[in-house]
């Protein structure tokens, strides 16, 4: 179990691969402002929920790093991943990505957005460098 995820090893005991759903969100308080992901991954009947904020940064970008967190946990090859995000933003990039709508009720979705918002309500917040860099070199 060295280094390796604990949603690695509960996934990797079932015999067939199961589906890997993978729900996002991204959120910020101004934008830019604070901001936040969550992520919900649901396998064989198991659930793990990731997330994390910046002091300063933009919705679209705690949109896309919420896929980015989401993918980077799941440590198998060629895994048949369902991506499910509120976004156009992300949707629209990506082929095969599943639109669901916002704030209506889909249980995954709302549970995303909960752990974004709370996320960039945390203390300390570390700086979102990508996007401090950016925002400086258009100074």
């Amino acid at each position: 179990m060295r280094g390796e995820p604990l949603f690695y090893y509960i996934c990797k005991m079932v015999e067939e691969r199961p589906v890997i759903y993978l729900y996002t969100d991204g959120a910020a308080s101004g934008n830019p402002g604070p901001g936040g992901y969550g992520v919900v991954l649901k396998c064989a009947g198991k659930e793990k929920e990731m997330s994390g904020g910046f002091a300063r940064t933009t919705n679209n970008r705690m949109e896309l790093l919420a896929v980015i967190k989401g993918l980077e946990a799941i440590k198998w090859q060629n895994a048949h991943i369902e991506v499910f995000s509120d976004s156009a933003y992300v949707v629209n990039a990506i082929n095969n990505f599943k639109w669901i709508k916002g704030h209506a009720g889909h249980p995954e979705n709302e549970r995303c957005d909960t752990l974004a918002v709370e996320a960039y309500h945390q203390e300390n917040l570390p700086l979102d460098e990508g996007y401090v860099i950016t925002e400086q070199t258009l100074i």
